[in-house]
């Protein structure tokens, strides 16, 4: 047998070989569809991803005969360091069915963050949990969805035999039209509002960066005291109110308001992957006019909400137990309209009981699981 090599990526050829190894690997797996290339690529850059301003990273690529068979990455925080001293991260962990390349890959990954001065690794997060968060070990066949990962069923196996142990898991809930229902009975939920201090709206295109911001702002401030939180930096915020404008339909925005102050949001994006599905990666040299075909003439039928959340004073009170009930009560509609099948909910930590619950009361099932994984670097 070869020996593997792994290396530091240093120049553009060794990108576009990091962002082409999983196609090779998952091509005409149900489960897999191909990001776009480009989109990729801007992740990937320091010069364009704003997670650079408060971070560094290091991307490897494992070789054997010259061959790329792996590739992982490894990452520093600034803000996960004030939050949790010594924590480093690694992701974007695709390989081969060897748990030879993937000891390679976690060895070289934790040298590098044990040199930046991290005692333990946590991942795949590829860079953040505001991005791609875990590893999938369950439901390899399901809807691959916006900012999902995918691996292979192979991988959890490699990973843990590489020294790394269960960490936490996420989860992701899927919801069919036919089983949308609300949560307790509309007389309830209109009783909430009867009074006229809840108002619930949908996004305002033309003030669309000061809405975004406000959504972000929640968002930052629901989800503060959560597992492997970071916020989001003013940056961020710009930068993800740029890339989500595309896919945003503004009535499937809802933002809730208590006596006119933001108080609770839920964010419903269509499913890119399923407008992509046929690309393999590339917008050439006609793809960019299928994609917006596709996002115009709103032929998608599968969606995912990647934010929602309630402000932390609202938490425990029975105001805010039904803020998210009404803002899923006033989703549904829209949702229909759209000709929308069904939506992702995801990611929710396995221990968030409250949110779980509040998902499967409107009719949400489990069907995909991620874990995380930590290493001690002492």
């Amino acid at each position: 047998m070869a020996t593997i090599e792994v290396v530091p990526v240093t120049d553009k050829g060794g990108v576009k070989e990091f962002i082409a190894l999983p196609k090779r690997l998952y091509r005409g797996h149900k489960g897999y569809v191909a990001p776009l290339d480009m989109e990729r690529g801007e992740v990937l850059s320091p010069k364009k991803n704003p997670y650079f301003t408060h971070a560094k990273a290091q991307l490897f690529l494992a070789r054997r005969d010259g061959r790329v068979v792996g590739r992982i990455s490894a990452q520093i925080c600034e803000l996960e360091q004030k939050l949790r001293p010594g924590t480093g991260h690694f992701g974007w962990l695709d390989a081969e069915d060897d748990p030879a390349i993937y000891q390679a890959l976690v060895k070289v990954a934790a040298d590098w963050l044990r040199a930046q001065g991290a005692t333990r690794m946590v991942g795949p997060l590829s860079f953040s949990s505001n991005e791609e968060t875990g590893l999938l070990v369950d439901g390899f066949d399901s809807l691959p969805m916006l900012m999902m990962p995918y691996h292979a069923p192979y991988a959890s196996a490699h990973v843990e035999a590489a020294g790394l142990a269960r960490l936490k898991d996420v989860v992701a809930y899927d919801l069919d039209k036919r089983a949308y229902k609300p949560v307790g009975s509309s007389r309830m939920l209109e009783k909430f509002q009867s009074d006229g201090s809840i108002r619930l709206r949908g996004l305002d295109m033309k003030n669309y960066t000061r809405d975004l911001s406000v959504i972000l702002d929640i968002f930052n401030d629901a989800w503060a005291d959560n597992w492997g939180m970071v916020p989001f930096t003013a940056t961020e915020i710009a930068a993800a109110a740029a890339s989500m404008k595309p896919l945003i339909d503004p009535d499937l925005v809802i933002i809730a308001e208590v006596k006119g102050e933001p108080a609770g949001m839920l964010v419903c994006l269509p499913n890119l992957m399923e407008a992509i599905r046929d690309f393999d990666g590339s917008l050439l040299p006609f793809n960019v006019f299928k994609l917006l075909w596709r996002l115009k003439m709103k032929t998608l039928k599968s969606s995912r909400i990647p934010l929602m959340g309630i402000r932390c004073k609202h938490h425990g009170s029975v105001l805010g137990a039904t803020l998210l009930p009404l803002m899923f009560d006033r989703l549904k509609a829209p949702f229909l309209k759209r000709g929308l099948e069904r939506v992702e909910m995801s990611w929710i930590l396995e221990d968030n009981l409250p949110m779980r619950r509040v998902i499967e009361g409107v009719g949400g099932k489990v069907y995909k699981t991620y874990r995380l994984y930590e290493k001690s670097l002492a």
